[in-house]
């Protein structure tokens, strides 16, 4: 959007010219007073917020590189432009918007409307904040040609980000991404973007809310999810000061759970996050008021929505008067074999997971004569996949990443943590009354398919340099042709720039295409053990994650205990190779 060939200043006071935002224009005004030459500055300009496959996410502020009305504007104008020439009936089919309760939201959702509507395009406006998995259930039941969430799901309380769903119902997948941002970047400034006044636009119903009727066929659609059972758990519940807490209350009420206690201090949506500096279950401190509380109240189970309520974190009584926080790969686990056990399932069932959750779910689902499809990297691939296996008569059960995201069955084509949620609920009071428990049920699982062992050895490279840090460290690793690791023999090294990822059918794997291609490297051992190196898609990270199998000979603390030092020889020796 700057002019390139200038220096630093002249960008910064184009960019102020062009903003539509006074706020971010004193923003600007007051760093450039300070200093024009400041680390904080060339960040801001260190070129556009890229979009791509997960929309935008950003630090909100002014700048090129942040997230602001400015770059809203001109995104919905590509988007819009883009969505015109591409989906028929766009205008009349409209696109539903949704936002959660972080800074900015609604002013985002409300500048996305308004540009949508100068275009001509209908919005479909929700009136009130709400999760993400509601926003794409509404984009099927509405029958719109795309979707906006303005959220930034578990990242820190400085950021907001803009997630894009398609006509299908999921998230955009190449080459739709790149379409649209080659769109944006013929957008005009910020400041020029057409945007109807909301008067206007509500006048002409080019503004419209999204019907009450809507979120009730979501609850509906949830309830749906488990069949009729006990009933008897006592429940703690978080929504991390996010937007899941109305919603997941009234469902888990209407299932006819009654003894549930929410986590006060958490439950009002605030976008400032006061009582967790990263609102993320999975980070360690998270939790804390979620366990405390389950102590004092005696809790059979807690569960735990991030704040745009599309993940899900379950934790239960350790026997030792704490609480055991399991990992995705075990809820994930728990949940599909339930799905495909504790029901009968549908014909041709099908089940997918992403290539760094744990092969244990796959293996089983084949042993259950089940469909097991591995995709890249995020639920916009899961939700996809599943679609095209759909056309040839499967019928999706269940899907999973390892990062706490669930879907079953195909309510949502996205992860759902509040469906989930309730999911697990209905799962743990069924044991419950049989005298057992998630982790009891873990075991008999890992005494029949083998002990299954996960982990993870995240890299974070933040600023300008991050990205380049990341990439040498991927450079380093595709330069090396380890023959072992930890001891242990590799069988192979996947490299999915130029593979894409073998499909269950049993067909010959296929070169990567355009649409496929992703930097991300898998080493295979001769007893099943896994490591996958791969870049964050929404954070300065780079990630390695290692699977580790071994069968359960006497008792599964034995198991765990060999699984654990294998994982350690990997990891050192991993971490060693990548030069991190």
């Amino acid at each position: 959007m700057t002019p390139k060939g200038v220096n630093l200043e002249e960008r910064a006071r184009a960019w102020i010219t062009a903003d539509p935002d006074p706020t971010t224009k004193k923003e600007l005004e007051q760093l450039l007073a300070v200093d024009p030459k400041s680390a904080d500055l060339k960040e801001r300009f260190s070129g556009p917020l890229e979009f791509g496959t997960a929309g935008l996410r950003g630090l909100i502020g002014a700048g090129e590189s942040r997230m602001n009305r400015a770059v809203i504007r001109r995104t919905t104008y590509g988007l819009g432009q883009y969505l015109l020439g591409a989906v028929e009936n766009a205008k009349t089919r409209g696109v539903v918007i949704g936002f959660d309760g972080r800074r900015m939201s609604r002013e985002f959702a409300e500048d996305t409307a308004l540009v949508l509507a100068a275009l001509g395009i209908r919005a479909h406006l929700f009136d009130g904040l709400g999760p993400t998995p509601l926003t794409a259930f509404a984009l099927k039941e509405l029958g719109a040609a795309a979707a906006v969430m303005v959220t930034a799901s578990h990242n820190p309380p400085e950021y907001n980000g803009y997630k894009v769903y398609w006509e299908n119902g999921a998230q955009i997948i190449p080459p739709t991404d790149g379409e649209i941002a080659k769109s944006i970047e013929k957008a005009p400034l910020g400041n020029e973007v057409p945007l109807l006044a909301m008067d206007e636009a509500r006048k002409k119903e080019l503004v419209v809310s999204v019907s009450p009727a809507v979120e009730e066929a979501y609850k509906t659609g949830i309830l749906g999810v488990i069949p009729d059972g006990a009933r008897t758990l006592r429940i703690v519940y978080t929504p991390m000061h996010g937007v899941g807490g109305r919603i997941f209350s009234e469902v888990i009420r209407r299932a006819g759970f009654t003894d549930v206690h929410v986590v006060t201090e958490q439950f009002t949506p605030d976008g400032a996050f006061p009582t967790v500096r990263f609102p993320n279950p999975e980070e360690k401190g998270a939790m804390d008021l979620s366990f405390a509380l389950a102590k004092k109240v005696k809790a059979d189970l807690v569960l735990a929505n991030d704040p745009d309520a599309d993940r899900l974190a379950v934790a239960v009584a350790d026997g030792k008067g704490g609480y055991l926080q399991l990992t995705g790969n075990q809820v994930g686990v728990i949940l599909g074999h339930s799905l495909l056990t504790d029901r009968v399932p549908p014909e041709k069932p099908l089940l997918v997971a992403s290539i760094v959750s744990s092969p244990e779910l796959g293996n089983i689902a084949r042993a259950l004569g089940a469909r097991f499809e591995t995709t890249l990297t995020g639920f916009k691939w899961l939700a996809n996949r599943a679609m095209d296996l759909e056309k040839e008569g499967y019928h999706h059960v269940f899907g999973y990443e390892e990062a706490l995201g669930y879907t079953p069955y195909d309510l949502v084509r996205d992860k759902d943590g509040i469906s989930a949620a309730l999911l697990a609920a209905h799962l743990a009071a069924e044991l419950k009354a049989k005298g057992e428990t998630l982790l009891t049920r873990l075991s008999d699982i890992a005494t029949k398919y083998g002990f299954y062992a996960s982990d993870q050895v995240n890299v974070t490279k933040t600023g300008t340099d991050g990205a380049a840090a990341i990439k040498a460290i991927m450079d380093r690793l595709r330069a090396a042709t380890p023959k072992s690791i930890g001891g242990k023999s590799v069988t192979s090294i996947v490299d999915l720039e130029r593979q894409a990822i073998p499909s269950d059918s049993g067909a010959a794997p296929a070169p990567a295409t355009a649409a496929t291609r992703s930097n991300v490297l898998i080493y295979e051992f001769e007893d099943g053990a896994r490591i996958i190196a791969r870049p964050s898609g929404t954070e300065p990270k780079i990630k390695f994650y290692f699977d580790v199998r071994v069968p359960v000979r006497t008792t599964i603390d034995a198991a765990a205990t060999d699984a654990r030092g294998v994982m350690e020889s990997l990891k050192k020796d991993f971490v060693a190779l990548a030069g991190t």
